[in-house]
């Protein structure tokens, strides 16, 4: 079969549509480009951070991300949360060191290993079996409150996140199915309900691209990336629903797009509805919550352990200590 739009050979199919490679990475890109500017996902006097793991949806919005700020001349760098996941984190940072190095990008690395004294794999067995928290939720809750206080400290005023449709999907129907309209209330391109200036606003330009078109975006612009899954993921609520999702999208294509779309339509709404609830501040570290003591504190607390000053390690330009001030131009 040939492209839709060229007689080169057609490598992706959608409701239809026939794209070569050429053709796709053109759709893709100006997907993500269209959403960023639809919703004002990083604008003019923006300083960028973009949460990176290495993996292919993480680089994909990375890549997109640098295309984007560098031909409007926008401040970004990118920023990792080690958990210490033997065997799957270390790799996918040394696909990220590569890809940043190659590309000229600021990257900084926040270990938990270093700001907690354990690693993720330290905590899961305590985690599971003394109070019954899965090995996702505890990685959630953290990664989480460091990206927030991690991107603050570097100056950013927006946090982008590597979020695609399937995200999108799995987490409006989870939410659902456990009752938790407030926190559909605070999904969309751009999570929250309302500002804050301790809170970094997290944006998603994969928005509308789905896991299938981010691994082909990834492939063709031969990214250097490990596809494989982290090994906790099939101890999770997600696993479940990402897996219920994928039988119905094989007999009714289109089905996660409808999902987001109708998730959208009534977004106003539930934002409305649920937007007089304010932030709190932590008792205890002085993050934003939504309670006297933030979810990570209490987690830190269940678990025996406790975070000490976070350690940033920066590589490509300049060193930590520059970059917290501010990070750098690239062009």
């Amino acid at each position: 079969m040939n492209c839709s739009k060229c007689n080169e050979k057609a490598i992706y199919s959608n409701c239809g549509m026939l794209l070569c490679k050429n053709h796709f990475l053109s759709y893709f890109e100006a997907k993500v480009i269209r959403t960023i500017n639809r919703y004002g996902l990083i604008k003019k006097n923006d300083i960028v951070c973009v949460a990176t793991s290495g993996g292919k949806d993480s680089l994909a919005v990375l890549f997109m991300t640098m295309v984007y700020c560098r031909r409007n001349k926008i401040d970004f760098f990118a920023l990792a949360i080690d958990e210490g996941i033997s065997g799957y984190r270390d790799a996918t940072l040394t696909d990220l060191r590569k890809f940043c190095g190659d590309n000229g990008i600021n990257l900084h690395v926040v270990q938990i290993k270093e700001t907690m004294g354990v690693t993720l794999d330290e905590m899961k067995e305590s985690a599971i079996k003394e109070f019954g928290k899965k090995p996702c939720t505890v990685c959630g809750i953290l990664r989480r409150s460091f990206l927030n206080k991690n991107a603050r400290k570097l100056g950013a005023t927006k946090l982008v996140t590597g979020h695609n449709l399937d995200d999108e999907s799995q987490s409006f129907m989870m939410n659902t199915l456990l009752g938790n309209m407030r926190h559909n209330a605070a999904m969309g391109p751009i999570t929250g309900l309302s500002e804050n200036s301790m809170f970094v606003p997290r944006v998603k330009p994969l928005y509308f691209v789905s896991e299938k078109e981010t691994r082909l975006f990834a492939l063709l612009k031969g990214f250097d990336v490990n596809f494989a899954e982290c090994p906790n993921i099939g101890m999770s609520f997600r696993a479940v629903v990402r897996d219920a999702l994928n039988e119905i999208e094989a007999k009714l294509p289109g089905a996660k797009n409808s999902i987001v779309n109708s998730f959208l339509e009534i977004l106003p709404e539930l934002k409305e509805k649920y937007k007089g609830k304010q932030f709190m501040i932590c008792e205890r570290c002085g993050e934003p919550c939504a309670g006297k003591i933030c979810n990570a504190c209490t987690l830190e607390e269940q678990l025996g352990v406790k975070r000490q000053q976070i350690s940033l390690f920066s590589c490509g330009h300049g060193d930590a200590d520059e970059a917290i001030k501010l990070p750098s131009k690239i062009f």
